[in-house]
């Protein structure tokens, strides 16, 4: 049961259904939206719910599906259905080009049938319908929607007959109106016309004597008559009789193929209704794309349980200003069936009941909405809503009595299946009677087991609220300090409408307000205070319980990556001691080699007193060659010389000390020889120095560097991806990643720069060409990359 008639309108369901329309290509689709109906019946809402999510996913998986001629056929099928009828070209056009479309869907949902199997089901209606109809019709109407012209054998030899017949007149008339133009019967820029479907020629009207034929019009001056010349006569006669004949022929020819259609007209009118229903459900499911809808839960246990909740019609508005939506989570079941919102004006109490009203009712007419997918419902049979003005002049009713007359409704047909909604309760009269009886309907509405959303400023009804099993209580929370809404629903506490702070903060009069606030009393103002208090608490709590969480989640990240650094050093230490081990052993076998080595030629030698003295002398220098370095060689000062920067020049980079011989400099970029690297510097990063001390540094730099080809193996990558670099950086990245490559003694390379436009790639390859280090270059197999990965052989 639905309550009141308009009950649509109040909810807004009618610009949802307008938004719809929108989205639907053909009135099939629109009349279905029409009939868009309320109803609690749970296997045809799941079912309706489960078509549109379906084709959203279709929407969003891109997949091609017929999107056009979905023609409502039925006046079509009703001029068929008569006998010795026949449907024109045109007719027969419109048919083909939706019997096309129903072939389309039939491949499509027969392919996917598995991924769309409720979709899928509506093929049941295609099911009596033969599409050897569609090839039937193709072999006589072609793509531009004309009669071919071989749909039947005497059809071509008639058309063939009025070509032929045309060019003969057509040369005709050209002698003729040469010859008239050559006598000057002509007016100047005349050409051969048409009137009355025959060519004639422009006679100017003085000469019209002159030249023999039969005049079809005149100009609207009268100066110019148009004739049809004597020697074009009976050929024009002969192509108007071809032209009854083409016609006859092509009547024949729609009246047997009208005879073909009639015994499938039902099968027609089912897939008619089916072309309805498909661009009906893709309407529907393109709304929850815009929307960002989605099937929630639907659960036979009575319940309401959503979050991020959004009003569609008001975030459309919204998002068209630049502003964002906030988003509602509601909570109604068992024992808090009725939730009681209270909280100041504009705070966003009536959009909230709205919002949930607009959705359950979209829910229970099969259309997705704007929630979380973890959302679940249930489904109401009685949906009863009192909201606005519903003062009726006619009938005498007052807007109190309007609303009296809706808690009347309320109170003798609701039950555990209604779900209603009343706006601002109690309002219209005295303060004290309209909230002493709104008091009494709340608790028999509560007693009936009803479900929904209340509205309210009356302090009774909150506590009412707060001492009542079944009903519980909501705030609108609200920033005291800005004095502005936060339109955040609080369900548990009551709201208070802050309207002594709102009044102090606008400037009304102390001794105003003093005066108020004895009319209202000191426990209703404590009261009332007591709320504010809350609510000032809670905003506080809230600012530090999101700094806690920032906090805890940034101690978590610095937990993880001190762990990962941890087992990064625990690592490293593994290895250096394991290589270390390594290099000892092999110094521990090289000595004892060298020794058994020396025992071996003192033996050899009987111990003659020079050959042990030279033998002696070579294991002490073997000693002193591994022995390890005590001291640590410093680097010596370099002198910066200054100067100009040219070509052959030596510098060192300010940033990390490395020398560099210059090869090439281009303005303020500068190409420069590290070793076997070669890399392309800013200018002002770069000293000039002179080529002593380039030897002291180079010999410096040996002894300091410490080059472990080992550890650099071990960190050395065969891969580089440089997807979303700028051509301009992976210039560089790609000369030390080869020379690397080639230094540790790598033969083969992989280079992943992607597809796209090909601009990456072509950088790569064009550089890599010019690379000595280089030997063969060529795409990864199609199953890892292709083209978007370059293989790299070196020599």
């Amino acid at each position: 049961m639905l309550y009141p008639r308009n009950l649509e309108q109040k909810v807004n369901f009618l610009k949802v259904k307008e938004l719809i329309k929108a989205e639907c290509t053909s009135p099939l689709g629109m009349q279905y939206v029409d009939r868009l109906a309320f109803t609690s019946d749970y296997n045809l809402v799941s079912k309706l719910l489960d078509q549109t999510e379906e084709f959203r996913q279709i929407l969003i998986s891109g997949e091609l599906f017929p999107s056009s001629n979905f023609t409502n056929l039925n006046p079509y099928l009703e001029k068929a259905k008569l006998e010795n009828s026949f449907l024109d070209v045109e007719d027969f056009y419109e048919i083909k080009l939706s019997l096309d479309t129903l072939r389309g869907c039939i491949s499509f949902f027969k392919k996917r049938e598995e991924d769309y199997p409720v979709l899928s089901q509506l093929l049941g209606l295609l099911i009596d319908l033969d599409m050897s109809l569609l090839k039937a019709i193709e072999l006589i109407i072609d793509e531009k929607g004309k009669m071919r012209s071989n749909a039947s054998k005497d059809l071509q030899l008639i058309r063939t007959q009025i070509l032929y017949e045309e060019s003969r007149l057509r040369k005709v008339m050209d002698r003729v109106f040469k010859e008239a133009r050559a006598k000057g019967l002509t007016p100047e820029d005349s050409a051969i016309t048409v009137r009355s479907g025959r060519l004639v020629i422009p006679v100017s009207a003085e000469n019209k004597r002159k030249l023999r034929g039969f005049i079809h019009d005149e100009s609207a001056t009268g100066q110019t008559v148009y004739m049809e010349p004597e020697e074009a006569l009976d050929i024009n006669n002969e192509i108007r009789d071809l032209e009854y004949m083409e016609r006859r022929e092509i009547i024949k020819i729609l009246t047997q193929l009208t005879d073909k259609i009639r015994p499938a007209i039902p099968a027609l009118r089912k897939a008619t209704n089916f072309l309805g229903l498909m661009d009906f459900i893709r309407a529907k499911a393109k709304f929850a794309q815009k929307t960002d809808s989605c099937r929630p839960e639907i659960t036979k246990e009575r319940q309401l349980t959503w979050t991020r909740a959004r009003h569609p019609i008001l975030e459309m508005a919204l998002k068209s200003q630049g502003k964002n939506i906030v988003s509602l989570d509601v909570s109604l079941s068992g024992h808090e069936r009725l939730l009681v919102i209270s909280g100041p004006n504009a705070g966003g109490k009536s959009v909230t009941l709205k919002t949930v009203a607009l959705l359950q009712y979209m829910l229970q007419c099969g259309v997705l909405i704007p929630v979380h997918p973890d959302s679940k419902s249930s489904l109401f049979d009685n949906f009863f809503i009192d909201i606005g003005d519903e003062q009726n002049l006619e009938n005498d009713l007052s807007t109190y009595s309007s609303h009296l007359m809706s808690m009347k409704h309320f109170s003798l047909f609701a039950n555990k299946k209604t779900i209603l909604f009343i706006d601002e309760f109690g309002t219209g009269t005295e303060p004290q009677f309209g909230g002493a009886i709104a008091e009494s309907i709340l608790l028999a509405l509560n007693k009936l087991g009803a479900y929904g959303v209340i509205t309210t400023h009356y302090g009774n009804l909150k506590q009412v609220a707060n001492k009542n099993q079944g009903m519980v209580n909501g705030a609108m929370r609200y920033d005291v300090d800005k004095l502005e809404p936060l339109y955040q629903l609080e369900i548990g506490k009551p709201g208070s409408s802050f309207a002594l702070e709102i009044a102090s903060k606008i400037g009304i009069p102390k001794e105003i307000l003093k005066y108020a606030k004895d009319q209202i009393g000191e426990e209703r103002v404590r009261y009332d205070r007591l709320l504010t208090q809350v609510e000032n608490e809670k905003n506080q709590y809230s600012t530090l319980l999101a700094d806690v969480k920032a906090k805890e989640r940034l101690l978590k990240t610095r937990l993880q990556e001190y762990n990962e650094l941890k087992e990064t050093m625990e690592g490293t230490k593994k290895r250096y001691l394991q290589e270390a081990k390594q290099e000892a052993k092999q110094l521990l076998d090289q000595a004892n080699k060298k020794i058994e080595a020396t025992i071996r030629e003192i033996k050899e030698g009987k111990a003659e007193k020079e050959a042990t003295k030279q033998i002696r002398k070579d294991l002490e220098e073997f000693k002193e060659k591994v022995k390890p370095e005590k001291n640590v060689v410093k680097s010596p000062e370099i002198k910066v010389i200054g100067g100009e920067i040219i070509a052959g020049d030596w510098v060192r980079v300010k940033d990390n000390g490395a020398i560099a011989e210059v090869l090439q400099v281009k303005g303020n970029e500068v190409e420069v020889s590290i070793g076997e690297l070669k890399s392309k510097v800013k200018i002002s990063r770069l000293e000039k120095i002179s080529q002593g001390e380039v030897k002291k540094e180079k010999k410096a730099a040996a002894i300091r560097s410490g080059y472990s080809t080992n550890e650099k193996m071990m960190d050395y990558s065969p891969n580089l991806d440089i997807r979303g670099k700028r051509g301009e950086e992976i210039l560089s990245l790609i000369q030390t990643f080869v020379d690397e490559g080639h230094m540790l003694g790598l033969k083969d390379l992989r280079i992943v720069h992607g597809k796209g436009n090909g601009i990456l790639r072509d950088l790569t390859r064009n550089f890599l060409r010019d690379m000595t280090q280089v030997r063969h270059m060529e795409d990864e197999h199609a199953d890892r990359g292709g083209a978007g990965v370059t293989l790299v052989t070196l020599k």
